[in-house]
């Protein structure tokens, strides 16, 4: 499974934007699904994920402001930022696992990042 995430960009505190983690190789559409980021000099951390039911789960920081979603047709999964944040700023990475977890041991492919940059 290949994985590109897009979307990301330079937006104002206050604004939108929305990433798109399309895949490639195999359908994901039985897989759960995930969102994590980095920031400069921290470590990757959780944001969202989904499973096959569309059952979805937050971190505590971004719950309210972001919405994971995922179109089985187009083999792809979503995530929609608002009210974005400063602290917001880091390079978004998709993956796609076994299970519903933040923990990122257990998905086993990554996209290569993208980056959302949010001014204050």
């Amino acid at each position: 499974v290949q994985l590109q995430a897009s979307g990301g960009g330079l937006v104002q505190a206050g604004g939108s934007l929305r990433l798109s983690c399309e895949a490639s190789g195999r359908t994901v559409s039985r897989n759960p699904m995930g969102w994590f980021r980095q920031a400069p000099g921290k470590e990757r951390e959780f944001v969202a994920a989904i499973n096959w039911t569309n059952w979805t789960y937050y971190a505590a920081s971004v719950k309210g402001r972001f919405t994971i979603s995922r179109d089985n047709a187009k083999n792809t999964v979503y995530l929609q930022m608002n009210s974005l944040k400063p602290e917001d700023t880091a390079v978004y990475y998709c993956a796609a696992g076994d299970v519903v977890t933040s923990d990122s041991s257990w998905y086993k492919y990554w996209g290569q990042g993208t980056l959302v940059t949010v001014s204050s």
